[in-house]
């Protein structure tokens, strides 16, 4: 009888090896009340069936960014997305967001156009793109429809896939309406100048809206450069990222961080570019006008330490 239990445990944790893992990037904004984010995060580790891998906070940016896995179960005879334990403590955590934080009185660095300002999903482990677009779609349907918070799909999980940026552009997400450096209160108008792909046309001026799409894994690395010129560090982010000609798959964005600072704050694909690159490239052109650069710092896992710790802690219970 004992033999046979382990030998079942074993076979339980093979299948778990191979099962599909869809992680989760939930963008909150807000990280300067912390009641507020303690009890966010106690939902998102609440359920032993996900993993709450990290989360990164930042007060000068006002957000914080949760990374959760869990895995999925897919339809045998359809191939869809029919199950995922991430679904329901996504859905609580972003309700416990949306009854303790008031986007009118929010303040921050980060551009953001909501409560909850983005949700990205990515496949891990056997997982396929497909899979994460199709959970990021019923969350979405579930954002949109239950909560009534217009959604707007990105990547993968949109019809054309249209990437994320010029989503934001077609919101004024790049915009700062403070000074020049920061975000305040509601971004955007109370009818919306884009039809959203979820949810009512009208935005509530306490919520926002949201974001939610699904792509590659990408990695988060944000340079330190000790200026305030703000216009001159855009410069240099345009530079830096594909679109201005530099790195290729690289984007960035110049954010005012302390009385001293300004970060590029880079998202790069690894397979493309290495995050060495990026820190030689801001130096190189920051040295041209003069500007010291820090050494930079990710602030999220690589996706293989990402399923070593997901695995880790799931195969650990019992």
């Amino acid at each position: 009888m004992e033999e046979q239990k382990h030998t079942d445990k074993a076979k339980a944790k093979l299948s778990m090896l191979k099962s599909k893992v869809i992680c989760c990037k939930l963008y909150i904004s807000e990280s300067q009340n912390a009641k507020v984010v303690d009890a966010i995060t106690r939902i998102g580790q609440k359920d032993p069936e996900v993993v709450l891998l990290s989360k990164f906070e930042d007060d000068h940016y006002n957000r914080v960014r949760y990374t959760l896995a869990s895995y999925i179960i897919n339809e045998n005879s359809t191939g869809e997305v029919k199950f995922s334990p991430m679904r329901r403590v996504l859905l609580e955590m972003i309700e416990k967001a949306f009854s303790t934080i008031n986007l009118e009185t929010h303040t921050g660095t980060h551009p953001r156009i909501g409560v909850i300002d983005d949700m990205s999903f990515h496949p891990l482990n056997q997982a396929t793109m497909e899979d994460a677009a199709q959970l990021a779609k019923t969350v979405a349907s579930d954002i949109g429809n239950f909560l009534q918070v217009p959604v707007f799909l990105y990547g993968a999980a949109h019809p054309t896939g249209k990437p994320v940026t010029a989503v934001r552009r077609e919101l004024g997400y790049f915009q700062p309406n403070y000074m020049g450096i920061q975000w305040m209160g509601q971004v955007l108008p109370d009818i919306l100048p884009v039809k959203p792909d979820e949810g009512p046309d009208h935005v509530s001026r306490e919520r926002g809206a949201i974001m939610i799409g699904a792509a590659p894994l990408p990695l988060s690395y944000n340079v330190p450069v000790l200026s305030k010129d703000i216009p001159t560090i855009r410069r240099i982010t345009r530079r830096v990222t594909g679109r201005g000609g530099g790195l290729p798959t690289v984007q960035a964005l110049a954010l005012s961080h302390g009385d001293d600072c300004t970060e590029i704050a880079c998202f790069l694909d690894p397979d493309h570019v290495s995050a060495d690159q990026v820190q030689q490239q801001v130096e190189q052109i920051a040295a041209e006008q003069g500007l010291e650069v820090e050494k930079g710092y990710f602030t999220d896992f690589s996706k293989d330490a990402m399923l070593e710790k997901y695995f880790k802690i799931v195969l650990s219970v019992d």
